[in-house]
């Protein structure tokens, strides 16, 4: 009885300290993603639809994909298991050997890339977006950019790595405040350089650069203050750099099959009519908020807590830190999906409509909006799921999966894309995650058949169904109070927002204690704590 009293008393303090580590990212997260919606209103504000923000947005997103693949927790998942595991069982000083061979390692491996990026840049814009090559001067304009752009892919890598050891140490707030610095470098370059350029996009370009170069800055006193030195130390030979490096590849594969799509998304949508690929960004960023802001916390949060208890083969551990993840990533992601399918264009109108976004972009991109959301719950489940497959070290079956969801979007993309144009490709994303998502459950339970999913499933048709009762209320007060008719200054779209969400979160919250969420009984525990 005693040793079960510790073992659930352990628990608890696990999933607090989760909780706890999950608030910090979040909250950094939070202030990234507006900064980062402030930015994308600079660019729009700029360069509207244009041939400028085309490619600007192409150029951008090779580095900011590996952005994602990296200084979210992707390129990390394969470092802080077997980090973690080196804590666990050796000395800090032989864990702390393994991180400085491995960032030896990792920047050479990375000059060399960036090196090659520069050099077959022509080739990659090629390959990424096809369609701008007969619009030579907006290939060529696409060719300049990612060219400045593409040593950010050795800066933010360098940033991740850190990230790695620094969350493995349970010290999560400076890697989350890191991208920060990245939106503030753009923002700062497109008012204060572009202005004095021929080509005015160059000079957010160059805010890129300089917004990596503030990330390392940040993240180098924490490093150094934790005690490890950055004195290089090569060897190929140590065990645990082969074990790393078998999962490094799959599951930079794996865990990123979301941007790969995006990517192969920019591809066709460069064949669409001019501005496609901008509508489809503008509304991705909307989407990539609630996803950035929660569920990419949730991940990097439980994932050094599902790799201690993979570690110790505490399996019954392992699924309650799983489930318990998951509850919170749906008690989110779904009402969040719900808002932004009603609010989607009067946040659009505030966020971008002005300069050159006019109302013909604000509608495109909204109906993009409504294809993007609907796979919000699967883009957040996908990221929990991945983290647990990578905590057990298993990074060949999210590869398979990858593969099948690979080919589940170009099908699906290539048979939507011409009757529905850019919102076609919206669709398909939204499909090929949700088939993502069933299909990582499936092969995990797999591997733990005692994995019950009885009250996850509980626990979603009671989140569905708060969620249900606030889309019904939310409908209502948009066509009552928020007629079509109303003048949309931005005082009134700031006031009808500011209404719709402050009555979505009311609406949801009475529905989650009506229908008896176990969710919204942990976020009071968590506030009485508080004060």
């Amino acid at each position: 009885m005693e040793i079960n009293r510790l073992i659930k008393k352990t628990d608890n303090i696990e999933k607090r300290h989760m909780g706890l580590a999950a608030g910090v990212v979040s909250f950094y997260t939070m202030i990234s993603r507006v900064l980062g919606l402030i930015r994308d209103m600079v660019i729009a504000s700029f360069f509207g639809a244009t041939i400028s923000a085309d490619a600007f947005i192409v150029a951008f997103r090779i580095p900011n994909m590996l952005r994602r693949f990296t200084a979210e927790g992707n390129m990390t998942i394969a470092f802080i298991p077997v980090f973690t595991e080196y804590l666990k069982t050796k000395s800090k000083e032989e864990a702390f050997d393994l991180a400085r061979n491995m960032l030896t390692i990792l920047s050479i491996i990375l000059v060399i890339i960036t090196l090659l990026g520069i050099i077959f840049t022509p080739w990659i814009v090629r390959l990424i977006a096809n369609g701008f090559v007969d619009e030579v001067a907006k290939y060529e304009l696409t060719v300049l950019l990612t060219r400045i752009t593409f040593p950010y892919v050795l800066l933010v890598s360098l940033v991740a790595f850190f990230m790695g050891v620094l969350n493995s140490l349970k010290h999560f707030a400076a890697p989350a405040a890191a991208p920060i610095f990245l939106n503030l470098g753009i923002i700062g370059s497109t008012y204060l350089i572009s202005p004095h350029l021929s080509e005015p996009v160059v000079g957010s370009a160059i805010g890129v650069l300089i917004g990596g170069v503030m990330q390392i800055l940040l993240q180098l006193p924490f490093i150094l203050r934790c005690g490890l030195r950055l004195k290089p130390l090569f060897n190929l030979r140590h065990p645990a750099v082969k074990q790393i490096g078998l999962l490094i590849i799959p599951a930079l594969f794996g865990s990123a099959i979301y941007q790969i799509n995006q990517l192969v998304g920019t591809m066709l949508a460069s064949y669409l009519p001019g501005g496609s690929v901008s509508w489809l960004y503008y509304a991705d960023r909307l989407v990539e908020l609630p996803l950035g802001v929660f569920a990419i916390a949730i991940s990097t949060a439980s994932l050094p807590s599902l790799s201690r208890q993979a570690a110790e083969k505490d399996n019954s551990a392992f699924m309650d830190t799983l489930d318990h993840a998951l509850k919170m990533t749906f008690f989110i992601s779904i009402p969040a999906m719900a808002g932004l399918i009603i609010m989607g264009k009067p946040l659009i109108q505030l966020f971008f409509q002005r300069g050159a976004f006019d109302a013909i972009s604000t509608d495109m991109t909204a109906s993009a909006l409504i294809y993007y959301s609907i796979g919000l719950w699967a883009f957040s489940g996908v990221r929990v799921v991945v983290s647990a497959f990578y905590a057990l070290q298993d990074t060949v079956t999210p590869v398979k999966i990858s593969v099948i969801t690979f080919f589940t979007y170009l099908v699906s993309g290539l048979l939507l894309m011409f009757p529905m144009k850019h919102n076609g490709l919206a669709l398909a994303l939204s499909i090929s995650s949700a088939v993502n998502f069933f299909l990582l459950v499936i092969c995990l339970r797999k591997k733990m058949p005692e994995w019950s999913f009885r009250p996850l499933l509980t626990s979603i048709l009671k989140v569905l169904s708060a969620a249900i009762l606030m889309t019904v209320c939310l409908a209502l007060i948009n066509l009552y109070l928020f007629s079509k008719d109303l003048h949309h200054s931005y005082i009134f779209l700031i006031i009808r927002i500011a209404v719709m969400v402050a009555a979505g979160i009311i609406i949801f919250t009475l529905g989650a204690w009506l229908f008896k969420c176990q969710e919204i009984s942990i976020l009071t525990r968590l506030l009485k704590r508080k004060r």
